[in-house]
């Protein structure tokens, strides 16, 4: 998928969730359900819970779906992410920023930034910040689960850049008109 997709499909769920011109219960509940699936899906990784990270995972997933080697299916993901779940040689830290919801609240987007350290002795950059973008689906059972999931290659960060990010975290969904 190119970047001009994923930011048509960005297009998409801002423009059907926002074609009310106000807000929507049904949609800004389902954005906090997002919003709550996202945050749960990064502790997955910052607890280094490999069964956690795989529940959040539709089993015919793609991620890295803005490169041209994407990785598709929950098993391969799980084998590809199996080493940034374990923590030993890299931490990944992400949260939500946005989130926009289809006009039937069962296709989401949720985007915001990324936090990459590299753990080793001497490692550089040590710190890597970008932005991702994750697209959730709202099965028949009510269940979100993340079926396409990318980011940028992200830039080096300084140690301002890193505070920024660890106080740009907000544990609750914001409400309707919240910058």
């Amino acid at each position: 998928m190119t970047r001009n997709t994923w930011f048509a499909l960005l297009l998409l769920c801002t423009t059907a969730s926002a074609s009310a011109g106000a807000p929507h219960p049904g949609r800004d509940n389902a954005a906090c359900e997002v919003w709550r699936h996202e945050l749960s899906f990064a502790q997955s990784v910052q607890r280094h819970d490999a069964s956690a990270f795989a529940a959040h995972v539709a089993p015919a997933a793609v991620f890295d779906a803005n490169s041209g080697r994407p990785t598709r299916g929950r098993r391969t993901i799980l084998r590809q992410w199996a080493p940034i779940i374990a923590g030993k040689a890299l931490r990944l830290d992400w949260y939500p920023r946005h989130v926009a919801v289809s006009g039937k609240s069962d296709l989401a987007f949720s985007s915001g930034p990324y936090l990459l350290q590299r753990l080793a002795p001497g490692a550089g950059p040590r710190y890597t910040i970008g932005t991702f973008g994750t697209v959730w689906h709202r099965g028949s059972n009510g269940v979100w689960h993340v079926v396409f999931d990318s980011g940028d290659a992200g830039r080096p960060a300084s140690a301002a850049d890193v505070a920024t990010f660890q106080a740009g975290r907000q544990t609750r969904c914001p409400k309707p008109g919240d910058a």
